[in-house]
């Protein structure tokens, strides 16, 4: 089993940043493509990033590419999302998964428990 913690959700002005993090337990993090899902109220829950388990590959929706930045350090058993330019369309709960394929229709077995970020206009 893997167990994610999310940390570093909060509230920032828009056009300003924010980083959210993943700590994962998996014994080989490696192994893990980890994903980033927002769901804003009223809303179905949306992609937003995707790394492959070494790190090698990425992908980002297009309403945050450019703007937002997926990383790993698997020594550490982490993954970030560096989020730039936040919007408030950006506001939503915030959720890491891990699964054993990488990509944005993927599989995720593991899910956060997510982490809220409000951007204000």
């Amino acid at each position: 089993q893997v167990h994610l913690v999310e940390s570093g959700g909060g509230l920032v002005q828009a056009g300003g940043s924010l980083s959210v993090a993943c700590a994962a337990s998996a014994r080989t993090f490696s192994h893990f493509a980890v994903g980033w899902f927002r769901q804003a109220p009223g809303k179905e829950r949306e992609f937003v990033a995707a790394i492959s388990g070494l790190g090698k590959i990425r992908d980002y929706a297009g309403s945050v590419k450019g703007r937002f930045t997926i990383s790993r350090d698997n020594a550490k058993n982490t993954a970030l999302l560096q989020m730039n330019s936040l919007k408030p369309e950006d506001t939503a709960v915030y959720y890491c998964a891990a699964g054993g394929t990488f990509g944005r229709t993927a599989r995720y077995d593991y899910w956060g428990q997510g982490t809220q970020v409000t951007v204000s206009s």
